[in-house]
């Protein structure tokens, strides 16, 4: 199959799970477009199976904000009149289900149908979605997609119990290449980033006010009164200026490390002894897997899709969003024993074995399949 895939090439969830998964289908003999506005961060390599089409936004003083939906929609019908490309999967419903939609109708005016699958990521929904702006726009757009899909079962629910919604929604959760995940070096430098006797506990996120940063914060302040740690928060983003005061009113400069966005996070959670991630709602949570996928077991609020990802007792703990004490207690418990610690690290990489990329992606291909031949008769 010729695809093209619409994402944000940033380091968030969505573009790095549409990135993973055009490359996997490359590898699979699909013929893969990217169509966005910058190369995603993940797109390292192209090759006879893999390109990338960069989507311009001319400058015109006409328009007050520039229209990117408009520039999107034309780039996608010049694609598939160049390249063949047979159907669009969109990461997200607003902007990008909604510039597919036109380019579908513009290319369907000229006798080519191309069908739209359009995966609901979280943020579309839960944030932008549910705006009584962007509410008709995304209810549309849905709606008007040949497939749907969801990355949890909870993202599910919230999306048809906010829209107003006709299409069936398909469950396919975030996945990850537990392959890349095995260490390929022989010293991941733990001691370069804490002593021999000292804890490694982590946080990766885009630093918005729904990841709860100054929970990570005081979580890990309680949890270095009692075991010698050190904190590694990875990422960039509107609360993290915030997060460095705090971290210094708690008087913990010295055990807190702010890396900003990183391309070596397979190295920080390699020397890492547990993830933090309290945030007020995850719809999938791929941080966390990402983390257990490197034998790091989760301490995670239940909120969202956390709880299909980390699983409770097992691969790490839940407790209701901002609980900090609970939190604590329940990193303690992991932490304090050396044969505690190592056997949630099992578990955890176990856990993350249920969402690896080989077991996920055909039940996209098999999506892809039935919405090509349904939309034959089209």
């Amino acid at each position: 199959m010729k695809i093209g895939i619409v994402c944000y090439p940033t380091f968030g969830g969505s573009g790095v799970v549409a990135t993973e998964l055009g490359l996997e289908l490359s590898k699979r003999g699909h013929e893969i477009h990217f169509i966005t506005y910058k190369q995603p961060v993940r797109l390292e390599l192209l090759s006879n199976n893999v390109h990338f089409h960069e989507v311009h936004v001319p400058e015109y003083p006409l328009f007050h904000y520039q229209p990117y939906e408009l520039a999107l929609s034309s780039k996608l019908v010049d694609m598939v009149k160049l390249h063949g490309i047979e159907l669009f999967h969109v990461h997200y419903a607003i902007p990008h289900a909604y510039a597919a939609y036109m380019a579908q109708q513009m290319l369907k005016d000229e006798g080519v149908y191309v069908p739209i699958v359009t995966t609901l990521h979280g943020t579309d929904i839960t944030l932008v979605g549910s705006h009584p702006f962007y509410k008709p726009a995304v209810t549309f757009s849905i709606n008007k997609s040949d497939a749907v899909t969801s990355v949890s079962e909870s993202l599910k629910r919230d999306t048809l119990r906010l829209f107003d919604i006709k299409n069936e929604i398909e469950v396919v959760p975030n996945f990850i290449d537990i392959e890349k995940h095995e260490p390929n070096f022989t010293d991941c430098q733990r001691s370069a980033m804490a002593n021999e006797n000292e804890r490694i506990i982590t946080h990766i996120s885009n630093f918005r006010e729904v990841k709860n940063i100054p929970d990570v914060i005081k979580i890990f302040n309680g949890i270095q009164k009692e075991v010698p740690s050190k904190l590694m928060l990875v990422g960039e983003g509107p609360e993290k200026e915030a997060a460095e005061y705090l971290v210094e009113e708690l008087c913990i400069s010295e055990k807190v490390v702010f890396f900003g966005n990183s391309n070596e996070i397979d190295r920080i959670l390699c020397f890492s002894d547990l993830f933090l991630l309290p945030s007020q709602t995850e719809s999938f949570g791929l941080a966390a897997l990402e983390a257990m996928a490197s034998s790091v077991p989760v301490i995670s609020s239940n909120s969202g899709g956390l709880s299909e990802v980390n699983k409770d007792g097992f691969s790490g703990y839940l407790s209701t969003v901002g609980n900090v004490s609970e939190m604590t207690e329940k990193a303690l418990q992991i932490l304090k024993n050396d044969d505690s610690l190592n056997q949630f690290k099992l578990n955890a990489k176990a856990q993350s074995l249920n969402f690896d990329i080989h077991a996920i992606v055909p039940k996209y291909e098999s999506i892809y399949q039935k919405t090509l031949s349904k939309c034959l008769v089209k």
